[in-house]
């Protein structure tokens, strides 16, 4: 059976935490209070979003009259903002960066407002946002209700020029064996030099964005088809287990505190030779200004049982119900995920720093494929990832690196916290997961 709203109402509140933060004026700053023609916009604090920011003020505001006031936050801070914000329907904040995650129950909860005066825009081209993410991002009732910023899969970066000079050979598709044998290999090929960056920091979206693909691959799930729970099941165990003894070997240093931004900078400064993590990445990596541009090689998201294993997400924008500036909020949010919001970050940036993983114009765009190394390799990883079928077995709810019902969020981040700490030494990975089979049990029993 499914939980009452009520019920997923209050998962999602379990979320929330009281957070204190600080506004970053986009364009205009101050208060969008009273103002029809300022809007306040809570986001992650990701190098996409940081550029958004840079370029309100002198583009959008410029051509609108609308100012933005951005709150930016770090991927975890704003999740649980996010989901007080919303879930009190507290109206400060007009505009916020969810995910395909987030988006079908916070619709269901009657949260967001749709977005249709932006899909039925002909000059915004809903048709050229990617399928999978318009499907992701429409709710039971067949409204839309979020637009992606930029879209994304996961797969290997690694230094072509290293493996080069260590004679090591990447496969196009490789196992996870093969990527464990790779990072022994490259350790210390330069000095200070890691093989591999995997994410370790707690949260659901954290470490558990690329472990759970690792179980998924490995042949584990979350929850069977009937909502039994897996957690400590042998093929859920043995992905962990493979996944804390490779960081701990051949990681990077403070795994256990590391996300995706602290991997993004020790692939940037040359500190490992490998990074398994989203293919949003890859852009930061090519930039102009980028000490490793052209120095890495891209390889799908490593297998063991399974044909494929990279995850399907995106960032994207939802307009908050209790929002008395809808007007305002839908202009900005058909701006920041327009095509011509891609070809002003290309002219001010370049185009390796777009965007992308939304539009299929992007992927077809010659400018687009010279400055981006990664795109074909980026848009196979997002056109062949399922979130219906996953891993090996049947699943009860959509979703790659989630579970898609409300209480994953705050079970995710539970589990992770004693994965974290067997990263770090402080414990077992078999104590983590038993505790964790223990609350996601609970969780399982109400859809049962």
């Amino acid at each position: 059976m499914r939980p009452s709203m009520r019920a997923a109402s209050m998962a999602a509140g379990a979320l929330c935490i009281a957070l204190s933060a600080t506004a970053c004026a986009g364009a205009g700053g101050g208060s969008a209070a009273g103002d029809p023609n300022s809007i306040n916009v809570l986001m992650v604090n990701n190098p996409q979003m940081e550029d958004l920011q840079r370029l309100t003020a002198d583009n959008f505001t410029k051509e609108t009259g609308i100012a933005v006031n951005y709150t930016v936050l770090p991927e975890n801070d704003v999740r649980a903002k996010i989901s007080q914000e919303f879930s009190s329907q507290a109206g400060q904040y007009d505009v916020a960066s969810l995910s395909n995650y987030e988006i079908p129950f916070f619709a269901e909860n009657k949260w967001l407002a749709p977005l249709d005066s932006v899909a039925k825009d002909p000059e915004f081209n809903q048709a050229d946002i990617l399928p999978a993410y318009t499907e992701s991002l429409t709710g039971k009732d067949g409204k839309l209700y979020g637009e992606p910023f930029y879209g994304e899969s996961s797969f290997l970066m690694y230094r072509k020029d290293i493996f080069e000079a260590k004679g090591l050979t990447m496969p196009e598709k490789p196992t996870w064996d093969q990527v464990a044998d790779l990072a022994a290999k490259a350790d210390g090929a330069e000095p200070g030099m890691n093989g591999i960056c995997l994410r370790g920091q707690p949260g659901w979206g954290q470490v558990f964005a690329p472990l759970t693909t690792v179980v998924n691959t490995y042949g584990g799930t979350w929850y069977d088809k009937d909502w039994n729970a897996q957690v400590n099941a042998p093929e859920f165990t043995e992905a962990t287990e493979f996944y804390v003894n490779l960081v701990r070997k051949h990681g990077e240093a403070g795994a256990a505190q590391a996300g995706f931004t602290e991997c993004l900078n020790n692939m940037s400064q040359g500190k490992v030779a490998m990074w398994y993590d989203a293919t949003s990445a890859a852009g930061a990596l090519e930039a102009e200004a980028s000490p490793v541009k052209g120095k890495i090689g891209y390889a799908q998201a490593p297998v063991k049982k399974t044909k494929s294993s990279g995850w399907l997400w995106t960032w994207s924008w939802a307009m908050q119900a209790a929002s008395k500036k809808q007007d305002a909020a839908g202009k900005f949010i058909a701006w920041a995920s327009s095509r011509e919001y891609e070809e002003l970050v290309a002219a001010k940036l370049g185009w390796a720093k777009v965007p992308s993983g939304k539009r299929i114009s992007t992927y077809e765009n010659a400018e687009f494929q010279q400055a981006a190394p990664f795109f074909k390799a980026e848009r196979f990883a997002i056109e062949n990832a399922d979130p219906k079928n996953p891993g090996a077995q049947a699943r009860p709810a959509v979703g790659i690196q989630f579970v898609g019902i409300p209480e994953f969020a705050a079970l995710g981040t539970s589990v992770s916290q004693g994965v974290s700490s067997a990263i770090a030494g402080q414990g077992t990975v078999a104590e983590a997961l038993a505790k964790g089979q223990q609350a996601a049990q609970k969780i399982g029993n109400k859809y049962k």
